[in-house]
């Protein structure tokens, strides 16, 4: 018999880790202002796919690594952080020229890729995989359960910042305007690249 306890506590524990700010968010923030939320959409489900398989290892017991050696951790968080600032310098200056640059949304593959280094998406499959997977009872079949929610619960969390950053897009014209979402998109990555690594 499935516990509607346990899944209300697992929906409500996704949706408020997966919708809160993030590398993740930043990006698919600034994927959707730039290209739209149609072309975000690889994106974000490159994220949840990569998360989702990221969730299971963990489950099955990868989790115990970064436990055993945790400086492989503060490798990634370094990592992601890197990447993270990359990504904001490119950012800026670059919503007033998109049909000038070569620059495109981010592949699936490569989104999927991208939890390797999040910092975040490893946090939450160790939450998941510690407070959800019981003690007693079908492994896989729990594995199984909290991945399902997890697929769904991600794409539906993440999304609504793509489709602001499109919002923002289809509204905003004015060059000036889009210089200062450019910088305070690029200082938003900043900000998330330091917390990550003091973290």
């Amino acid at each position: 018999m499935v516990d509607t306890n346990l899944i209300f506590a697992l929906i409500s524990f996704y949706f408020v880790m997966y919708v809160t700010p993030g590398p993740n968010n930043a990006m698919v923030l600034a994927s959707g202002l730039k290209f739209g939320f149609l072309k975000s959409i690889p994106h974000m489900t490159g994220i949840t796919i990569g998360h989702v398989t990221q969730l299971i290892l963990v489950c099955l017991g990868l989790g115990k690594i970064f436990q055993i050696f945790p400086e492989i951790q503060n490798i990634l968080k370094i990592l992601c952080a890197i990447y993270l600032i990359y990504l904001g310098y490119k950012i800026i200056g670059s919503f007033s020229k998109i049909k000038d640059d070569d620059s495109r949304p981010l592949k699936f593959y490569e989104a999927a890729l991208f939890q390797i280094v999040n910092p975040k998406a490893w946090t939450i499959s160790s939450m998941a995989a510690s407070g959800f997977l019981p003690k007693d009872g079908n492994l896989i079949i729990s594995i199984l359960f909290i991945s399902c929610i997890a697929l769904i619960i991600c794409p539906i969390s993440i999304s609504p910042w793509a489709a602001f950053g499109s919002g923002i897009k289809n509204l905003v014209k004015n060059n000036k305007i889009k210089v200062i979402i450019e910088l305070f998109l690029a200082f938003l990555l900043l900000i998330t690249a330091i917390l990550i690594v003091i973290d």
